[in-house]
């Protein structure tokens, strides 16, 4: 029933952003062209709208909770169910368990299913775990997230590099791989 409210409420909410969308871009084809100085005066008109300290939420029917917040987001006309994110915070609540913290310099986050992108100078702090990296996909959908690109894992005993860093939200089962086979997955001890 909860998830059902909340369908309703994101759907709602995005018939109104549309509603909005469309009508704006209609305000600033009059009023916000651009003009760039060349021998033919060409008009390019802006085509995405920016939003301060954006905040996104949702819980699963499981009872888990996603939260999301940023300094800044920007939505495509052409996407609108895509939002652009600047200093990126996500909160991860599970159900009987610790806070999952996501942050990051960009993001992509997708209102129709919640999956997101984190991007730039990703860190995941879990308890006493840290990961660190520079691409993060995350989805409730598949429950899983995805961490990659100079992948480092710091606990209170060792500490581990890897390409890639595969993690299921809700079982907490874990890949660590490399990409290429004659690699290894680097552990040092902190002893």
């Amino acid at each position: 029933m909860l998830r059902k409210r909340i369908v309703i409420f994101f759907s709602i909410i995005l018939c109104l952003l549309i509603l909005f969308i469309l009508n704006y871009e209609k305000f600033l084809k009059k009023n916000n062209t651009k003009k760039i100085e060349t021998e033919t005066p060409i008009e390019i008109p802006y085509s995405s709208n920016i939003i301060e300290n954006v905040s996104y939420s949702t819980k699963d029917a499981d009872g888990n909770e996603y939260i999301i917040n940023a300094l800044q987001g920007e939505i495509d006309y052409s996407k609108p169910d895509i939002i652009y994110l600047t200093e990126v915070r996500g909160t991860v609540k599970l159900r009987d368990s610790d806070y999952i913290i996501i942050t990051s310099k960009f993001g992509k986050y997708n209102t129709d299913n919640f999956d997101t992108i984190f991007s730039k100078n990703v860190i995941i702090k879990y308890l006493d775990n840290k990961i660190k990296g520079e691409y993060l996909d995350f989805s409730l959908k598949r429950n899983s997230m995805i961490i990659s690109k100079d992948v480092t894992y710091n606990n209170n005993k060792n500490v581990l590099y890897a390409d890639v860093i595969e993690i299921n939200i809700q079982t907490k089962d874990t890949k660590i791989f490399m990409y290429e086979k004659d690699k290894k997955v680097n552990i040092k001890s902190k002893n």
